[in-house]
Order: C-alpha cells, then sequence, then structure tokens
C-alpha cells in the first residue's frame, strides 16, 4: 500500500479543494483510504463520500503515537493508497513551541512523505524561500514534492516552478490556475456537510467541478511516484475484539445531527454494543439501551426538531427514566428547554424561540462568540461517562445558559464549557457537553457509557 500526506503553507492554500479533487481521482482507479488531521467533521464528511470509505481524524493532542498508528493501520485495511489531508499550516498546532496538534506531528508519527500546497498568487522565486523556510524548520519532516495554487499564467508558472526545483530540490507536481469557478463551488461547500447538502441535488455537481479543474493541473503519476510503500505488522488494533452485541445504542442521524468521528462505531461495536440509527427530525426514538446525540447544526433545522414533538417529548422521558444519554454541542443545545435565536440571525427580522426536549432547564442563545479551541479536563467519578482525565475540542458559536444549580461532572483546566470552565452538565444518566471527545482517545469512557446502558437492561 501506498501512502501520502498534503498540506498547506497556510489556512487557504486550497489544500481541501486539492486533496478532495485528488481523492476522487484516484478513487476511480484504487481503494482509497483518506485520513483528516485534527478535530473536524466537515471536510471528513466530503472525502468519505468521494472514497466510499469512512474518512477517519488524526489528532496528536487529542491522541497518542499509538493511538495514531491504531486508527492508521486499522484504517487502511483493504486499502490500496492512503491520504492523509492536513489541518491548517503544516506547522499550526496548539502551542508556539512544539508541534503538538499539527500536521507536522502526524507527518512525523506516521512517517509519510508530504505534498506542500503553496498559494503562489503574486510570488514566484519567493514561493522557493517559503519552501526552503518550511524544509530546514523541521528537517525530520519529509517534503516530497509541492503543489502550487492560484497561479496567473504560463510566465508566473515558469519562474515558480523553476525557482523551486533549484533552490529546494524537490518537484513541483502541479500548477493550480486560479479559477472562479472552483472558487465558487467550495464557498457554496462551504461549512456543509456532504450528509446535509447531498439531498439538495449539486453538491455532487460542486464536487465534480473542482475535481475536473484540479485533475487537469496535478499530474496523478508524479504523485504516486511520491508516495511512499506502506506495510503494517498483525498487531491487533484497539478495535479487533468485537463481542456478539448484547445492547443496542440509538444514534442520532440526520441532516441536523451528523457530527461523529468515524471510529465511534468501532469503539460502541468493541464495547458489544449494535448502533441504531434515528433522525431527530423525521422519526419517533427507537427501542435502545442508551442513546447518543452528536453535534451538527440543529439551529437551521429548529423548526422541524420543534414539530417533531413525539421525539422530544419520548427523548425527555426516557432521559427522566434513567436511561443513559450522551449529547454533544448540537445535542446539548437540543436537550436544553428551547433555542433562541437572535433577531438579524440569516436575516431574520425578529428574535426566534423553539422548543427542544427541556432535558436540562435553561436555553441555548445564538449567535454567540465563537469559540474554537482544544481542551483538557477531569470527568467526576459520578458522570454518566465516568471518571476520567480527557482531551478533546470544543466549537460553536452558541451559549447555553442553565439553571443555576445544574450539576456538572467536567472541570476543564483548558477549555471554554459551558459556564466558568465547567462542562458536562448532568441531569441523572444523562450528560450533555461542548466537549467533542475522539473516541479512541476516550474509549474508556465510551466503555464506562455503554456498561451504565447494559445496567439499565
Amino acid at each position: 500500500m501506498k501512502a501520502v500526506l498534503i498540506t498547506g503553507d497556510r489556512s487557504g492554500s486550497g489544500k481541501t479543494s486539492i486533496t478532495l479533487a485528488l481523492a476522487a481521482l484516484l478513487s476511480k482507479k484504487n481503494r482509497v483510504q483518506t485520513f483528516k488531521v485534527g478535530m473536524d467533521y466537515i471536510d471528513p464528511s466530503y472525502l468519505a463520500a468521494v472514497s466510499r470509505r469512512p474518512c477517519r481524524n488524526l489528532d496528536s493532542f487529542t491522541l497518542n503515537n499509538d493511538q495514531v498508528q491504531d486508527i492508521f493501520r486499522f484504517g487502511c485495511r483493504g486499502a490500496d493508497i492512503a491520504l492523509v489531508e492536513g489541518v491548517r499550516g503544516l506547522y499550526e498546532g496548539a502551542e508556539a513551541l512544539d508541534d503538538t496538534g499539527s500536521t507536522a506531528a502526524i507527518a512525523k508519527a506516521l512517517d509519510l512523505p508530504v505534498v506542500l500546497v503553496v498559494s503562489a498568487q503574486s510570488i514566484t522565486r519567493s514561493a522557493a524561500a517559503i519552501v526552503k523556510g518550511f524544509q530546514s524548520f523541521d528537517p525530520s519532516v519529509h517534503i516530497a514534492g509541492v503543489i502550487l495554487n492560484n497561479i496567473k499564467g504560463g510566465s508566473h508558472k515558469a519562474k515558480a516552478v523553476a525557482a523551486i526545483e533549484h533552490y529546494c530540490n524537490v518537484p513541483v507536481i502541479g500548477a493550480i490556475p486560479r479559477m472562479e469557478e472552483m472558487q465558487l463551488a467550495m464557498r457554496h461547500l462551504g461549512l456543509v456537510p456532504y450528509r446535509e447538502g447531498s439531498g439538495r441535488g449539486n453538491f455532487d455537481a460542486r464536487i465534480d467541478t473542482i475535481t475536473a479543474m484540479i485533475g487537469q493541473y496535478v499530474d496523478l503519476d508524479r504523485l504516486q511516484a511520491l508516495m511512499k510503500e506502506v506495510s503494517f505488522s498483525d498487531t491487533p488494533t484497539l478495535f479487533d475484539t468485537v463481542p456478539a452485541p448484547d445492547l443496542k445504542i440509538g444514534v442520532a442521524l440526520d441532516e441536523a445531527f451528523n457530527f461523529y468521528y468515524a471510529d465511534l462505531f468501532d469503539i460502541l461495536a468493541s464495547c458489544g454494543a449494535k448502533t441504531v440509527p434515528f433522525s431527530p427530525v423525521h422519526d419517533r426514538l427507537p427501542d435502545a439501551d442508551g442513546y447518543i446525540i452528536g453535534g451538527g447544526y440543529p439551529e437551521l433545522f429548529t423548526r422541524e426538531l420543534e414539530a417533531n414533538d413525539r421525539m422530544r417529548e419520548a427523548v425527555c422521558e426516557i432521559s427522566r427514566n434513567g436511561t443513559p444519554v450522551y449529547a454533544e454541542c448540537g445535542g446539548l443545545m437540543y436537550l436544553t428547554d428551547r433555542i433562541v435565536l437572535k433577531k438579524g440571525w440569516q436575516g431574520s427580522e425578529r428574535e426566534q424561540s423553539s422548543s427542544m426536549c427541556g432535558v436540562f432547564n435553561g436555553e441555548t442563545r445564538m449567535p454567540a462568540r465563537r469559540v474554537v479551541s482544544y481542551v483538557k479536563g477531569t470527568s467526576s467519578p459520578d458522570s454518566p461517562m465516568g471518571g476520567a482525565q480527557f482531551r478533546g475540542h470544543e466549537f460553536h458559536y452558541s451559549e447555553v445558559v442553565l439553571d443555576k444549580d445544574t450539576r456538572f461532572s467536567y472541570t476543564l483546566s483548558r477549555g471554554i464549557g459551558i459556564r466558568d470552565n465547567l462542562d458536562g452538565a448532568v441531569a441523572g444518566n444523562t450528560l450533555g457537553s461542548y466537549t467533542h471527545l475522539h473516541p479512541v482517545a476516550s474509549a474508556g469512557m465510551f466503555r464506562h457509557f455503554t456498561e451504565l446502558c447494559r445496567e439499565k437492561i
């Protein structure tokens, strides 16, 4: 099997659209396994769609090297090519003086060659200085090739390519002109997950537009020549022990709730749980021993969620009866009394309030300040997720304001949480948090949750 990592010199370099197109092109003749560096749900939804295999996340802040390698080995089974998409610039991470959380850390953990996407708008020889700087900043990261983006014309391309190949001794395997059609397609894809957008008819067409355009300007044969041959030992991974399922976990999965890491379903299976997908927008609540309501964009579907009052009432009832429920971010919002969208939200002329499940006394308000942060914390022993040290991520534009008597089971040493560095609101056996946990890094917490579900059978 061959593998390579695609990253950018900065956010906005074009690496996302380029990696998406390369995954689509390579998947025409190969079984391509995609990975995404960082705690992200949007890009993986598109990479999974074009490769027709679950995209898996790799993050060195939440995961240690053994866990990163476990996920990589497991994901690559049956694949011909592994394509890893980086996050932001190659060296951007959680800290200023080490590479924790960066693409570089993943490249080193997996010993993968790196193809650097450089936005060359308005520069030629300076592009070589950028690549040279990236090479020397950390020599243990192997930059094997370069793709130039935002090229204006033939002379621009010729100068930039000649400078990079002369001064940096790496091949330029692609030079992509600035194309308004591609920019427009990417803006329309924006922050909308594939699952939400695919039913609207033209999302696949937009992906096809990006793929067709980039396919003209990147040499796939040269890209594959840069890839590293990878082989794996027979050492079992975390996911290999799968007992016969003896409990069912309902997982909210629809256009409003779809932020899940692919590994969650493997972790649940390793805990003896069969997952039962359901839609809070469209369905009735299925019978299960416990429920998980992940993140997403419930604020875009408040009217539909409110209209499904049978679902909302059922969720509130099972929570009060002690059935374990775990909710992250959008799921937390759904469990409050109401979601309030302030005047001006998406052009609205007045404030809009929609009733939700009422598991937690309080409301969600949007928009609020933007919070994007890694999280570190401690879960109390009486938490539905068990006592543990954990790391995760939070990203939201909402504010959840809960009753002053609300009990919290997470104390954060990094991150914001719901209130005063507290997160993980608890009502009986229900926990709702802004913190997104990586299921591999927090496998013990999910095992505790499934054991709690098993106790209630």
